[in-house]
């Protein structure tokens, strides 16, 4: 009968699955910076004063929304490549996904805050004759921004917890690691428990430092 814990294993896989938490790490922060310029750049297409580019771009935010992150991963490491005929590295695949899906979901939360700036600010900064681009930059995001931090940190750790999803491209991160050990080895117990006790000390820190940056943004 099979041990029901063994530390061998745990002391093999470690280094594995840190490796593959150093992937998947890095898979979250760059697609969140992704989710961040993308979910800016719709909330401000959603506010155009032109119908069609409003309307055009609140489709494509509803068809990423509407549409599973596995079913965009599918088609970004597989589909597109044949539709392109330019080979995507399964990293650039993995980057988009998340970064693209996540991106229509913080169009809605920085809409949110630049709704929330009072109207007075942005006729005080057309009386100062500033730029639309001085308007965004001095004026609105500074306000805008402090106060949807909480909710940008939710969903960035919402997006660490869903890199597993990844595997089905191959994209070597903890939970793939896990499933090659264990299936080599079937030690599936230290494999699963040791990924999500990793995601948990991972996921506790970015709370933490997310709750932290809202206290300062709004002391200022």
């Amino acid at each position: 009968m099979a041990e029901k814990w063994s530390w061998t294993a745990v002391s093999e896989l470690l280094p594995l699955l840190l490796e593959g938490a150093k992937t998947t790490v890095v898979i979250t922060i760059a697609g969140f910076l992704v989710a961040a310029i993308f979910g800016l750049l719709f909330a401000m297409l959603r506010r155009s004063s032109s119908k069609i580019v409003s309307k055009a771009s609140g489709l494509v935010i509803d068809f990423i929304r509407c549409t599973p992150l596995l079913v965009q991963a599918f088609f970004l490491y597989f589909a597109l490549p044949e539709i392109i005929q330019v080979r995507i590295d399964k990293y650039a695949a993995g980057i988009a996904a998340l970064g693209l899906h996540y991106a229509t979901y913080l169009s809605e939360v920085y809409r949110a805050g630049i709704d929330n700036v009072p109207k007075g600010q942005w006729e005080a900064s057309r009386a100062l004759n500033f730029g639309k681009a001085q308007t965004w930059l001095r004026i609105v995001l500074p306000q805008a921004i402090p106060p949807i931090v909480p909710v940008m940190g939710n969903y960035f750790i919402m997006m660490f917890k869903e890199t597993p999803i990844l595997i089905v491209i191959a994209l070597p991160e903890m939970l793939l690691q896990a499933k090659l050990y264990g299936s080599a080895n079937f030690r599936y117990i230290e494999a699963y428990t040791m990924v999500g006790l990793i995601f948990l000390l991972l996921s506790l820190p970015s709370s933490y430092l997310f709750r932290r940056l809202e206290t300062r943004l709004n002391r200022r």
